[in-house]
């Protein structure tokens, strides 16, 4: 009696198509799909089974679900004259009701219950000039990198010769004295603060008193905010020779 066809829809139907380089594991995609309205068992067979990584190799697809087999190609040196060679079979049959034991199933199952269908394999390897231009654009990659490197080399050497070692100390000497200036300032407000607190605590009725305070406070102020001004133009100026 001939065999049933098969009622698993395969996508692709006929070729499993692999891409190298084969240096690595190589994945492609097999979808089964069961358009029935009963369960069905399936198998994933391979004439070359220590070549390829199948999951999952069997199972049961539900009525009405698809699956998807992955197929995944290990490691080779690559012969055209193996191409031909390595093939797929899909077998399948329709799961009886209340299966318990698939592997019992697949045993007793008649011939005439078996449905198949075969792939084969096809090995495709990147064409000349697909491999050239990416050579090429790795070199391009390479080039403009290295041309990054040098320019910033290039730049940070020219930006540490604007300055010679005379205006360098002038400028650091000049960063002291006003940190110098900035300190002497902090410790005068100190002062003034600690001597403001007392008269406070002395006479808080002396409205003369609180005018007098607040004015040398304000002066004190004045003095700080001028001389962090001057800082930061320095510095600014400094920043600036650098950048030019």
């Amino acid at each position: 009696m001939a065999r049933q066809d098969q009622v698993l829809l395969l996508e692709p139907q006929h070729e499993l198509k692999f891409r190298g380089p084969f240096s690595d594991v190589v994945n492609t995609t097999l979808k089964l799909a069961n358009p029935t309205d009963r369960n069905v068992c399936f198998k994933v067979k391979t004439t070359a089974p220590r070549r390829y990584c199948v999951r999952p190799n069997s199972g049961v697809i539900d009525a009405g679900t698809s699956i998807n087999v992955s197929v995944m190609l290990q490691p080779f040196d690559y012969d055209p004259n193996e191409k031909s060679k390595h093939k797929f079979m899909v077998q399948s049959m329709l799961a009886p009701p209340e299966m318990t034991d698939m592997e019992g199933v697949w045993k007793e199952a008649k011939p005439e219950e078996l449905m198949d269908s075969k792939l084969r394999c096809v090995f495709e390897l990147p064409a000349e000039n697909e491999k050239t231009h990416h050579d090429l654009d790795a070199n391009k990659m390479m080039s403009s990198n290295l041309l990054k490197s040098e320019s910033s080399t290039l730049s940070m050497k020219s930006m540490s010769s604007t300055l010679d070692d005379g205006e360098v100390k002038k400028i650091m000497e000049e960063c002291k004295r006003l940190q110098m200036e900035a300190q002497r300032l902090r410790e005068e407000n100190k002062q003034i603060r600690e001597d403001d607190g007392l008269r406070m605590r002395k006479s808080n009725v002396m409205s003369s008193q609180h005018s007098s305070h607040s004015m040398v406070k304000e002066e004190v102020l004045s003095l700080r905010t001028v001389a962090l001004i001057v800082l930061f133009f320095v510095v600014g100026v400094i920043i600036g020779k650098l950048v030019l």
